[in-house]
């Protein structure tokens, strides 16, 4: 099989996202692993190659010579004003170039052309007021592609994955919300895209909501009436799949590397664990769309955004991991 090609997008020109892609473009192996194609306006990439002092080769092409494209290309586009950057700041103007970048990068995916989307991170206060109209770019993007099945994002550090039954809700509203089809469906997802990223046999391991499990029923019976009940139905369709597991103790069988994912109740619930276990690391997917899509799990850092201070980890686990994904895609894509 020849390399993924793979579209990549700066995201917030505010923050370290040009300074993290002009690094990986440079770091070993990357163009050896995949064909990289530069979506966004030429003047933010050569942003990135000041910030950081290295190269950052702007071989720009037009759409049609995508599919010829090899090494490293660029698709120029026109969506910022140089002066409208404001490094460190909130603006509407990196907003609107985040989201018509993304935008275009989706077009290519969906059209074929490229294998996979990485973008570098993204700051939804600027993206809202920009016109981003939903609860956060994953909502997005399904909304973008006309995508009206199961999606959620997904978590990973190294080889662990999480999914969540509920995501950006209050705390008083997730008892109510945990269902076991919600369940079953965060579970098909971690199994699903575990498989995509080359997984042959994915091991899950689905937390509880209460303390000690609920401890039978002693704090809360949703183990007993939810959670389990949805554990056995996955069980029956040959997903290899455990719980419900006290979650203070769910994330240790995860660190020794007994299971490839945890399947957690509610945000925090897995997210403390992954980012304490290694933040510098993390990669967020956008599980369940029809195209591979990741980036760094941390946020655009203004704080040390401009300075050269970035660190590259996340973003090239993200690349890694999306370079395995899109090999699976293209597969199944050239066999329908």
């Amino acid at each position: 099989m020849t390399k993924p090609r793979i579209a990549i997008v700066p995201g917030d020109p505010s923050g370290i996202g040009p300074e993290l892609i002009a690094k990986l473009v440079n770091d070993e192996g990357v163009l050896e692993a995949a064909d990289v194609l530069l979506v966004g306006d030429g003047h933010l990439w050569q942003q990135g190659a000041r910030q950081t002092e290295l190269a950052v080769p702007l071989n720009t092409i037009a759409e049609e010579e995508i599919s010829e494209q090899t090494g490293i290309s660029h698709l120029e586009q026109k969506t910022i004003d140089p002066a409208d950057v404001r490094i460190a700041e909130v603006t509407t103007a990196g907003g609107t170039t985040s989201l018509r970048c993304l935008d275009k990068a989706l077009d290519l995916a969906q059209e074929g052309l490229v294998d996979g989307v990485l973008f570098g991170p993204f700051n939804k206060a600027a993206m809202t007021s920009a016109g981003l109209n939903a609860e956060d770019e994953h909502k997005y993007m399904a909304r973008y592609l006309g995508f009206e099945g199961y999606h959620s994002e997904i978590n990973v550090l190294d080889e662990l994955m999480t999914t969540r039954v509920t995501s950006h809700i209050g705390l008083k509203d997730v008892a109510t919300n945990i269902t076991e089809s919600g369940i079953l469906q965060a579970v098909n997802l971690a199994n699903a895209t575990l498989l995509k990223a080359g997984k042959t046999r994915p091991s899950i391991a689905v937390a509880a909501l209460n303390p000690h499990a609920g401890d039978n029923g002693k704090f809360g019976c949703e183990e007993i009436e939810i959670i389990e009940p949805a554990v056995k139905k996955a069980q029956q369709k040959q997903i290899d799949v455990t719980g419900p597991w006290p979650s203070d103790t769910v994330f240790l069988k995860a660190k020794r590397g007994e299971v490839d994912a945890v399947v957690t109740m509610y945000h925090d619930q897995g997210q403390i664990a992954i980012k304490l276990m290694g933040f510098e690391r993390g990669v967020t997917v956008a599980g369940g769309l029809p195209i591979p899509v990741a980036t760094p799990a941390h946020g655009t850092a203004f704080d040390i955004a401009g300075q050269n201070k970035a660190n590259l980890g996340a973003t090239r686990q993200a690349f890694d991991l999306l370079v395995r994904m899109a090999k699976t895609h293209r597969a199944q894509r050239d066999a329908a």
